[in-house]
């Protein structure tokens, strides 16, 4: 069943991706949002991207601080966990800002939803899309980081807060930025300049459009069964990276050189930005794409939103083109 009685939430990570996105939604959905950040400027960009809406409340702090999150976190219902540390910093951040997050809700007695992805599903197998089921049993170490911070999160000490972790393959959109494996690429095309395209750009592999993640995230945030369980967020289907690159391009009215990277051309990048290097581990997903079943999700919500690719990188492109030309 739906709950109706939500009437405030709070985005941690508000001005990443996935954050910006959720905060719409949750704004389009009447419910009073707190978006929650380091960096009180970049909050107030965000708000002026978001035309202001009423019902958008700014906390600036530190995640890891858990007296900033009980703090900016007072009457949220539910709290959204966006947050993220960059590739070459997980081992040592995230469970400590998990821990963090997790003791304020605690505290609190607030419902959390995880935003994560799905590294710490085994090897694929066959070509199937997997369901919430398979098994976890990452031979990387951030699948395995991530799965210590599933452990974390599902912990009895936690015993006051109810918790899911919602999983995204790769994501794309207006909001996503160049920290995503598409970012870089679409930004590249938006500005008509030569890119990189990280991994394969033949295989076929699921993304998703991130408007559709969000209401599907808040869809589940709303509902009572929900909570205490892994939720799979697929995408509308798979698609190569040429085929991507194609549409941006039409989108786009530009045709520069885009250069697929992969190992060799990660580890010599990855001498001057760190977190280059630490997604060749990852590239092996380039290859052996993973899709996720959506199944669950349709039983308990209805069907899976499935915006075009062709629309979907469409409205990226545009998006990034007028943000660079100052139009909010």
């Amino acid at each position: 069943m739906i709950n109706n009685a939500i009437n405030k939430a709070i985005v941690l990570g508000a001005t990443g991706g996935t954050g910006t996105v959720i905060i719409a939604e949750l704004l389009r959905r009447g419910i009073e949002t707190v978006a929650f950040g380091r960096s009180m400027p970049k909050l107030e960009q965000l708000a002026v991207r978001l035309g202001h809406p009423a019902g958008l409340s700014l906390q600036s702090g530190d995640v890891f601080q858990t007296e900033d999150v009980f703090r900016a976190a007072q009457g949220a219902e539910v709290i959204f966990h966006c947050a993220s540390v960059p590739y070459h910093e997980m081992t040592a951040k995230l469970l400590p800002m998990g821990e963090a997050v997790m003791e304020a809700a605690n505290r609190l007695g607030a419902k959390v939803v995880a935003v994560d992805g799905i590294y710490v599903y085994s090897r694929r197998v066959n070509d199937q899309p997997v369901d919430e089921n398979y098994p976890k049993n990452p031979h990387t170490r951030k699948g395995q980081i991530k799965l210590q911070f599933e452990q974390m999160f599902f912990s009895p000490r936690w015993n006051r807060a109810k918790r899911m972790i919602v999983r995204l393959p790769d994501y794309y959109g207006p909001t996503a930025n160049e920290a995503s494996y598409l970012g870089s690429a679409l930004e590249a095309v938006a500005a008509g300049k030569p890119g990189i395209f990280i991994g394969n750009m033949t295989i076929p592999r699921e993304y998703v459009y991130l408007p559709d993640a969000a209401v599907m995230m808040v869809e589940l945030a709303l509902r009572e069964e929900a909570y205490g369980q892994n939720w799979n967020i697929p995408g509308a289907g798979v698609i190569s990276g040429r085929e991507i690159v194609r549409i941006a391009r039409k989108a786009a009215g530009s045709s520069k050189w885009m250069i697929p990277v992969g190992t060799a051309g990660l580890t010599l990048l990855g001498l001057f930005v760190p977190v280059m290097k630490e997604i060749v581990e990852m590239l092996y997903l380039t290859k052996e794409p993973l899709r996720l079943s959506g199944a669950k999700y349709e039983r308990i919500a209805g069907p899976v939103p499935a915006t075009s690719f062709e629309e979907g990188i469409t409205a990226t492109i545009r998006a990034i083109q007028n943000r660079a030309a100052g139009n909010v």
